[in-house]
């Protein structure tokens, strides 16, 4: 199993805009990821899930990942929640 920790760039954490960009993009992916948080793991598939694990801006994430080209899940997926995903900037995930 593949695992990254990645801190969380949104000004406003994981709520709302940025956890629907995330949950979009975790969807997109060929394998399963899940994201923890204070000692809680859910599927990065949903949106309860993610938005239920409070976390905001500077909190830490960690994303696990088991299969064939979870490495290169896993970076994009931390890539994406190392950046602010509140800007308004297009996001191509």
């Amino acid at each position: 199993m593949s695992e990254r920790t990645v801190t969380v760039g949104s000004s406003s954490g994981l709520h709302a805009r940025p956890a629907k960009l995330f949950v979009q993009a975790a969807a997109q992916q060929p394998v399963k990821v899940t994201i923890s948080a204070g000692g809680r793991a859910v599927d990065a598939r949903s949106m309860l899930g993610v938005l239920s694990l409070g976390v905001n801006h500077g909190g830490e994430v960690t994303l696990a990942a088991e299969g064939d080209g979870a490495d290169a899940v896993l970076d994009t997926l931390s890539a994406l929640l190392a950046s602010d995903l509140d800007s308004d900037t297009p996001v191509d995930a």
